[in-house]
């Protein structure tokens, strides 16, 4: 049992170990000064939180490891530095639920961090999940293409059709499958944005001919966040004065989206799916362009687990499961994907041929 208790402490100091040292590095990346001073109390509040474990590990006896930096908190770094701090906030915010243990600990009052995301806010109150977003998007567009064009080509190796024939199925898998991903994520966006366009127009149709409604609404809306009803409907009644900021407050807190985004932009979306797309489908197929016979199929194969290997990297980053966990799980399902398409390739392929 004391066993169990000491790695589940470890594991604790480790996770607020590296929130700690993740918020000091948005803190110095943050471009606006009252985030970077959330983002410093936050991190003044995680080593307070490691010197808790810290203490409770030296209460049973047990070593207490050093600081070391974790990978996730380099990589997200890294994005942070290069694409801003809100472009990882969501992940830095997922992660924080997906590290903690499941097992209840005995923290004696202490605050639970899991149970409280604190994280800084926008000034529409949520954070701005688009952007951070992109990431987790990125991901899984590159694993489509790696995956499905994989086990395209894997399919035409089994069939023994030759290095031309393969090299053609691949490419053609890439652009039809990029294309498609784009087209389809094109209509995802415009739909969502044409579906929040009509909620937008039809509760300013309302405000228009019941402005009470509106103020009730807000109202409610305020007293759901814990405000007292007096002063949620003093609130509600200031804010109706002016209609475009009562349709702007509803929006925002009702239907959960910002009027000027409406989800992004659908060619942004439909351009960045087609790239992420041909980029992970291209790991398979690039070998046949260097080489020839049993080496490209080799190399092919070298080259598609070294994306799985990036892939996974890049899943353990917004699951907060293990590195080694996501590889290999990511491993473990393009085998078998690619392993059955290359069986039904050369089971057809014979049977042709003969």
């Amino acid at each position: 049992m004391t066993d169990r208790r000491i790695r589940r402490y470890r594991g604790n100091l480790r996770i607020e170990r590296d929130n700690a040292a993740l918020y000091d590095n948005l803190a110095a990346l943050a471009a606006d000064a009252r985030l970077s001073r959330a983002y410093r109390r936050i991190a003044d509040g995680e080593r307070a939180n490691a010197a808790f474990w810290e203490e409770r590990l030296t209460q049973l006896g047990a070593a207490v490891p050093p600081v070391r930096t974790g990978t996730r908190v380099r990589v997200l770094t890294w994005f942070a530095r290069r694409f801003g701090t809100e472009f990882v906030m969501p992940t830095v915010v997922r992660l924080e639920h997906a590290d903690h243990l499941p097992t209840p600990v005995d923290r004696s009052g202490h605050r639970d961090h899991f149970l409280e995301p604190h994280a800084p806010t926008t000034r529409s109150g949520r954070h701005r999940t688009q952007s951070g977003n992109t990431l987790r998007a990125a991901v899984l567009g590159a694993n489509d293409g790696l995956v499905s064009n994989g086990s395209l080509v894997m399919g035409m190796a089994g069939a023994a059709t030759g290095d031309h024939a393969i090299l053609l199925a691949g490419f053609a898998g890439l652009v039809a499958g990029a294309c498609s991903m784009a087209l389809g994520e094109w209509l995802s966006v415009n739909s969502s944005r044409e579906f929040y366009q009509a909620q937008i127009a039809a509760r300013a149709e309302r405000l228009a001919v019941a402005p009470e409604d509106g103020t009730q609404s807000l109202a409610g809306i305020y007293r759901e966040k814990g405000m007292a009803p007096g002063t949620a409907e003093a609130l509600a009644e200031q804010i109706s004065e002016r209609p475009r900021t009562a349709l702007d407050t509803l929006v925002r807190e009702d239907l959960g989206i910002d009027p000027e985004e409406l989800g992004g932009s659908a060619y942004g979306a439909a351009i960045s799916s087609f790239c992420l797309f041909a980029a992970g489908a291209a790991f398979p197929v690039v070998p046949y362009l260097l080489f020839k016979g049993h080496d490209a199929f080799m190399t092919s194969i070298l080259s598609t687990i070294v994306g799985l290997v990036l892939i996974g990297m890049g899943t353990a980053l917004f699951t907060g499961r293990s590195m080694l966990f996501s590889i290999a799980r990511q491993l473990a399902i393009t085998v078998a994907a690619a392993g059955v398409t290359y069986l039904v390739g050369h089971v057809l392929g014979t049977a042709l041929v003969g």
